[in-house]
């Protein structure tokens, strides 16, 4: 009769390969906060590390807030890099949830919930294209969605159809500046200004430049 494998054989049997590890790349504002999600996230073999350089499914970003300068490091990752994002963050303002969404952002966790399992799981679920937002966000993006369902605004001048910096963006446009005049005028980059306006017609449907303007006009925002 055959005996069993001996416990020494099964040790020195390859292990089986990780059939979908995600390859994740993050970036912190600084060394102390990146090296605590990466020692997290060592731990979990579904999970491959590109703690240098390389393409990545998911790119795992930490913010304080939400400054023009986070915004802008989240675009330049997920389109130039092709990925989709986790955003750990300390807080969202109502009025940054649909830029945050229009970037690519597939999970949203708040940096006091920030434990292993809770940025596993939003790896996992972003790589798979799925979404993961705290429910309290997600209360507020389905009202936010829902107001522009209706009409965008409730009166002229609120920021339920078009963020600030659209507004800003948008009544250049109008004033005839080109997308370099624009990004000199409002101190942002010319993919800035591009990203503004890219965010803006195709969340609210429009066609083009002059109708985003004829949009805003309707709607009392210039």
């Amino acid at each position: 009769m055959p005996s069993a494998p001996s416990a020494a054989a099964a040790a020195s049997a390859p292990a089986a390969p990780h059939a979908a590890r995600v390859k994740v790349s993050v970036t912190a504002p600084d060394p102390i906060s990146r090296e605590g999600v990466l020692s997290q996230l060592r731990r979990h073999p579904e999970v491959e590390l590109c703690e240098d350089s390389g393409p990545a499914t998911v790119a795992l970003l930490i913010e304080d807030v939400l400054d023009e300068a986070a915004l802008a490091r989240l675009r330049r990752t997920v389109r130039s890099e092709g990925t989709r994002a986790v955003l750990v963050v300390g807080t969202v303002r109502e009025n940054e949830l649909l830029d945050v969404i229009e970037c690519g952002v597939g999970a949203i966790v708040w940096r006091r919930e920030a434990t292993t399992h809770r940025l596993v799981q939003a790896v996992l679920t972003t790589a798979k294209g799925g979404g993961d937002l705290p429910p309290d966000l997600l209360g507020r993006l389905i009202g936010q969605v829902g107001r522009l369902h209706r009409g965008g605004t409730d009166q002229p001048g609120t920021t339920l159809g078009l963020t600030p910096r659209e507004i800003d963006v948008v009544r250049l446009v109008a004033e005839g500046l080109d997308t370099s005049e624009i990004a000199t005028k409002l101190s942002y980059s010319e993919r800035t200004v591009k990203n503004v306006m890219h965010g803006l017609t195709t969340r609210l449907h429009l066609r083009n430049r002059s109708h985003a303007v004829a949009y805003a006009l309707r709607e009392g925002y210039i």
